[in-house]
């Protein structure tokens, strides 16, 4: 099973992915280690990235999910994912399930004002939302509760 954390920058993809990982016991992947120098640099800088900017970190991280299915591995994947299409891209087999951290624009802009070392700059959160496409399917958890009983809802909803 590969478990994909979608939502916008600050709804806790990265630790509650990390702590889902660490209690199954399965590899993490980060997906912001994907995006390329320039993305990068874009972002630090307020701007947000085209469709055409996310296309090659988007391949990246379908990349990693191919990998890990074809060794049979299990893995959770932190990555924003905000659009139906984004998701269709990285949708390559049944084994992989998306949980969207649902988390509103007050709880994201209140999470980022204590977030240190992060490229993601804060101007950015309109960004995030204006391209979100919120799934219509799938599982959806509130972002707001705290991580620990965000896994414990994700292990209990997924039987893991």
């Amino acid at each position: 099973m590969i478990i994909v954390l979608i939502g916008v920058t600050g709804s806790g993809k990265t630790t509650v992915g990390r702590l889902l990982a660490q209690e199954l016991r399965w590899k993490f992947y980060e997906g912001d280690k994907f995006h390329s120098p320039a993305n990068v640099e874009k972002m630090k800088r307020g701007a947000p990235l085209t469709d055409a900017d996310r296309l090659p970190w988007l391949e990246s991280i379908r990349d990693i999910i191919r990998t890990a299915i074809e060794r049979g591995e299990d893995a959770v994947v932190a990555c924003s994912a905000l659009k139906e299409s984004y998701r269709r891209l990285l949708q390559i087999d049944d084994k992989v399930i998306f949980v969207y951290l649902n988390a509103s624009r007050a709880l994201v802009q209140e999470r980022l004002k204590f977030r240190i070392g992060h490229f993601m700059h804060p101007d950015l959160v309109p960004s995030q939302f204006d391209t979100l496409e919120e799934p219509k399917e799938g599982l959806q958890i509130d972002a707001g509760l705290p991580a620990a009983e965000i896994v414990q809802l994700l292990r209990k909803h997924l039987s893991l």
